[in-house]
């Protein structure tokens, strides 16, 4: 098969309404308790996590995880005055669909993955500070998994 891995992807095919960042933390290993590392860059992943804008979304899409791989935690754009949340706009997004066989019954799930996030509307690039490269990976796609 000539697709291998995960499929990239624009922002706003997965984002049309645009998406709000709550927040970002490591990703930690839950057998090594050590950060986990992505499988192509070798760099830490990051966890943003974020509001889907759309207002059909509802629960597990409204709400997603998409990783970033960076040397250091990536940094969010700045707080917009009159929002509860921070829009933000991820670059190179890529997804990865997986089977989720840890409910009921399996269903087909997707990993969203990200290089960099920025300001929407063609903001700069807001990676990781001094100078750090980002790398792919992301958890619960809109699918949530």
């Amino acid at each position: 098969m000539a697709i291998q891995g995960a499929l990239p992807v624009e922002f706003g095919t997965v984002f049309p309404h645009g998406a709000y960042a709550l927040g970002v933390e490591a990703i930690t290993d839950f057998e090594t308790k050590r950060p986990q590392m992505d499988k192509n860059t070798g760099l830490p992943l990051w966890a943003v996590d974020v509001i889907d804008a759309d207002p059909e979304a509802r629960g597990k899409a409204k709400s997603v995880k998409v990783k970033v791989a960076a040397e250091h935690c990536p940094t969010l754009p700045d707080e917009v005055p009159g929002l509860p949340f921070r829009p933000v706009e991820f670059e190179q997004m890529s997804v990865m669909p997986y089977v989720d066989d840890s409910g009921r019954r399996p269903r087909v799930a997707y990993s969203l993955r990200a290089r960099g996030v920025k300001t929407p509307g063609g903001g700069g690039s807001r990676k990781a500070p001094a100078g750090a490269a980002s790398g792919a990976g992301s958890s619960g796609g809109k699918d949530a998994g």
